[in-house]
């Protein structure tokens, strides 16, 4: 039922912790999933630095931030500027190029308070890894949602269930938010049959889960066996997102960069590294050097992982 169990990292990104998800070193994507990040959850004092990430530049996805709690302020080299607020998805797919920058409003940050959400990257099919790069935002009320028994469900992007989210995807996936409280059961979009989803896992952002006979716990990812079908169960009031899809075939990612072709990913450091990569109109001052190999310097770590092997 359960292939495998992955344990987030904590990492400490001056002042702002992070557990990371994906990419783990036996399991570097689930779906089109390649990177996951729980952004907290942190308690930011009146005046104290909160989310300042610099203009980067992105290639060959597509980022999804998705909040529980707190606000961070979006910039982008397409002149989009647009605050995230709990229970609303911004996406933004670079294809094959963007620029852009995440930061606690000022005012907001005067006044400090919680942080606490996700941010997925979604590596892009083959035929949509050059696309032209592009931002949508999409409110709570936008989203499909269901509560019933203590089971609250918002589908994030994708479809499950019967439903389909008003984000617009470049291939089959789901992204779904369960609140639970004690005792809810509940399962995961299929793996089996048309439609079903061959991969799909779990990731417990808070409170305990049973899945099978074998408990887990705030920080774990459960990697779901592809045609498992198991109950959930809260042990705790819980927050869990499900998600998953299908593969999109071997990426190569560095950096901030994820791409099927070495090649690629050499091109996209280069043209960030001689300037040639559009900073965001109202964020234009600074921004983030290319590292070096080795060099950790953004919330996008920069890890080279070894290639997928092909299937």
């Amino acid at each position: 039922m359960i292939e495998m169990v992955i344990d987030a990292r904590r990492k400490d990104l001056g002042g702002f912790e992070v557990g990371r998800i994906l990419p783990f070193h036996s399991r570097r994507m689930v779906g089109p999933f390649i990177f996951l990040d729980h952004m907290g959850p942190a308690e930011f004092a009146p005046g104290a630095e909160a989310i300042n990430v610099r203009p980067h530049p992105h290639i060959g996805l597509s980022t999804l931030t998705y909040l529980f709690e707190g606000e961070i302020m979006h910039r982008d080299s397409l002149g989009y500027r647009q605050a995230i607020r709990p229970g609303e998805v911004n996406w933004m797919t670079a294809g094959k190029g963007i620029v852009h920058s995440e930061r606690t409003d000022p005012l907001k940050q005067a006044q400090g308070g919680p942080m606490n959400g996700m941010q997925a990257w979604i590596a892009l099919p083959d035929e949509a890894e050059e696309i032209d790069p592009g931002f949508q935002h999409h409110g709570e009320d936008s989203l499909p949602a269901y509560e019933n028994s203590g089971l609250f469900a918002r589908l994030v992007a994708g479809e499950a269930y019967g439903a389909a989210a008003s984000v617009k995807t470049s291939s089959p996936l789901f992204y779904v938010h369960w609140e639970m409280q004690p005792g809810v059961r509940t399962t995961p979009p299929s793996g089996k049959g048309a439609g079903g989803m061959p991969e799909r896992a779990l990731y417990v952002a808070k409170g305990s889960i049973e899945v099978g006979d074998r408990t887990f716990h705030e920080g774990q990812m459960i990697v779901l066996a592809p045609h498992a079908e198991p109950t959930v169960k809260s042990l705790t009031q819980a927050t869990v997102m499900a998600l998953g899809g299908e593969p999109v075939g071997p990426r190569l990612i560095w950096w901030n960069f994820v791409s099927s072709s070495q090649a690629r990913l050499d091109q996209a450091k280069a043209d960030w590294q001689a300037g040639r990569m559009k900073l965001p109109d109202e964020d234009d001052l600074e921004f983030i050097p290319l590292p070096d190999d080795a060099a950790v310097t953004t919330r996008s770590e920069p890890v080279q992982p070894p290639p997928t092997p092909p299937a």
